[in-house]
């Protein structure tokens, strides 16, 4: 059996983007068909809940359902974009959805999979949104609304968020490496996977081997797992 694994993450897939997800339908369809895939977080720019019924939407759930009829394994993590995303899409497309943080065999290694924003603990101040819309109550509240106000919602969500980064230094919205020591060391492993920060890199911690991925902006980045190989690597949109 072929053990090579694809991770990916920060698609953001929106209308605006069709380029994107031109080159993720492609890749999907093409190079990891019949594989396994992990997406962790941020597969879509914004989600509204698992009964969005935009164009963008159900085109993804076609592709993604394709791929695994065919044989392709796929493993979804919510992430900060669409952390509204759960069971029921992924029952529509044949995926098993992730918590975050997460333990998997990743080229016959145990490895922590994390979509990469709670590392990011010197933003204390998208830690407490984080952690009010992670609050199930907060979550059936916004679920509870109609599809075009939950646009309006994720709307003024992202503006706002835009806004709140742009007065942050760089650093603050990278990791935090004590946390990354922690989070290593908490769930005894060596080897550490995550997006979120838009920082593609390979580094080597306190506990072992630590893979960021990267967004799918002028390049999708796509991690390559196998048995004997760890490739991260970019190809032109």
């Amino acid at each position: 059996m072929d053990s090579t694994c694809y991770l990916i993450s920060d698609l953001h897939l929106t209308s605006d983007r069709p380029d994107t997800f031109k080159a993720f339908a492609k890749f999907v369809s093409g190079e990891a068909a019949k594989l396994k895939l992990y997406i962790l977080g941020d597969l879509f720019e914004a989600w509204l809940g698992d009964d969005d019924d935009s164009s963008l939407a159900n085109e993804v759930r076609i592709i993604l359902k394709t791929f695994t009829d065919k044989g392709g394994q796929l493993y979804i993590m919510p992430g900060n974009r669409d952390f509204l995303l759960g069971e029921a899409f992924c029952d529509t497309v044949g995926a098993t959805l992730l918590t975050d943080p997460t333990v998997h065999i990743i080229g016959s290694k145990p490895t922590l999979l994390m979509h990469g924003d709670t590392l990011c603990t010197d933003d204390t101040e998208y830690q407490k949104f984080r952690k009010i819309s992670r609050d199930p109550s907060w979550k059936t509240n916004v679920l509870s609304k109609s599809l075009e106000e939950r646009r309006d919602l994720a709307k003024n969500l992202r503006q706002m968020s835009s806004e709140a980064n742009s007065n942050k230094a760089e650093n603050i919205m990278d990791v935090n490496t004590s946390t990354v020591d922690e989070f290593m060391g908490l769930y005894d492993i060596t080897q550490l996977i995550h997006g979120h920060t838009h920082r593609p890199q390979h580094h080597q911690e306190t506990f072992g081997d630590r893979w960021v991925l990267g967004a799918w902006e002028k390049e999708a980045w796509i991690l390559k797992i196998t048995d004997d190989e760890r490739l991260l690597k970019a190809i032109r949109i």
